[in-house]
C-alpha cells in the first residue's frame, strides 16, 4: 500500500512497459511514424492504450465513441478488443492524420469496426443523437479540443448507456490545473471541466493519473 501515487522515472516506466504492454508490430509501428510527426505529443502512451483495451473489455463494449482521434492509435487499441460485429465511431476533423492509420488499422485487423466521421464532433454527436441512438454505446473517450470538453462529456454522457464508461484525457494537463497564474484557455477550459465532473451526480468518477490524467466516468 501506498499513501500517494508512485513517481515514475524512465527506468521505472521502461519496466511497467516490459511487464504490462502487449503491443503487436501494427501497433508499435503506427506509435514510432507518429512519434515523428509535428503534435506527436498528442499521441496516447502506450500503458494508457493497454488500459484502455482493459476498460473497454471491462464493460463488455460493443459500440464506442472516440472524440478526437489524431492518426488512430488509441481507436485501434479499442477496436481489437471489440466483436466482429463491433463499432468505433472515430470524431476527427482531419483526414490527413487519420489517413496514418488507415494502414496499420488494416494490418491489425480492426479497420472494419472503425468508422471514421471527419466532422466537427459536436455536428457527429448531435447527429447520432438525433438519429434516435442515444444509450446505445458502451464506452466514449475523450481526446480534443479542451474547449469543448464540457459539451463533448455531455452529448456523450446521453449517448453512453446507463453502467457506460467515458474517459476523458489531459485532465492534469502537465500540472497546469494546479497553476493560477496560468489563464491559457485550455488551461482553464481542463479546471471546468473537472469541476463539472467532480460534482456531478450522475455518474461515479475517478481522475487516473496515468499519461497526463485520466477522468474516467462511469454513468450511472
Amino acid at each position: 500500500m501506498s499513501a500517494k501515487t508512485l513517481q515514475l522515472d524512465d527506468a521505472l516506466h521502461d519496466y511497467l512497459l516490459s511487464v504490462s504492454v502487449h503491443e503487436s508490430a501494427p501497433f508499435r509501428e503506427l506509435r514510432e511514424e507518429t512519434a515523428k510527426m509535428e503534435y506527436a505529443n498528442m499521441q496516447t502512451s502506450p500503458e494508457q492504450g493497454q488500459f484502455m483495451r482493459l476498460l473497454a473489455e471491462l464493460v463488455g463494449a460493443k459500440r464506442t465513441i472516440e472524440v478526437g482521434t489524431f492518426t488512430g492509435y488509441s481507436a485501434m487499441c479499442v477496436a481489437s478488443v471489440l466483436p466482429d460485429v463491433g463499432e468505433l465511431v472515430a470524431c476527427d476533423i482531419s483526414e490527413e492524420w487519420v489517413d496514418i492509420g488507415r494502414k496499420y488499422w488494416e494490418q491489425a485487423g480492426v479497420a472494419d469496426k472503425i468508422d471514421v466521421r471527419i466532422a466537427p464532433a459536436l455536428e457527429t454527436l448531435d447527429g447520432l443523437i438525433e438519429d434516435g441512438q442515444g444509450g446505445s454505446f458502451d464506452f466514449a473517450y475523450i481526446d480534443a479540443d479542451k474547449e469543448n470538453y464540457i459539451a463533448y462529456y455531455e452529448r456523450c454522457l446521453e449517448l453512453v448507456r446507463v453502467g457506460g464508461l467515458i474517459g476523458v484525457d489531459n485532465t492534469l494537463w502537465g500540472g497546469s490545473v494546479i497553476d493560477a497564474s496560468d489563464q491559457e484557455e485550455s488551461t482553464v477550459a481542463i479546471r471546468e471541466f473537472n469541476a463539472h465532473v467532480a460534482d456531478d451526480e450522475r455518474v461515479t468518477v475517478s481522475l487516473v493519473p496515468i499519461g497526463d490524467g485520466l477522468t474516467l466516468a462511469r454513468k450511472r
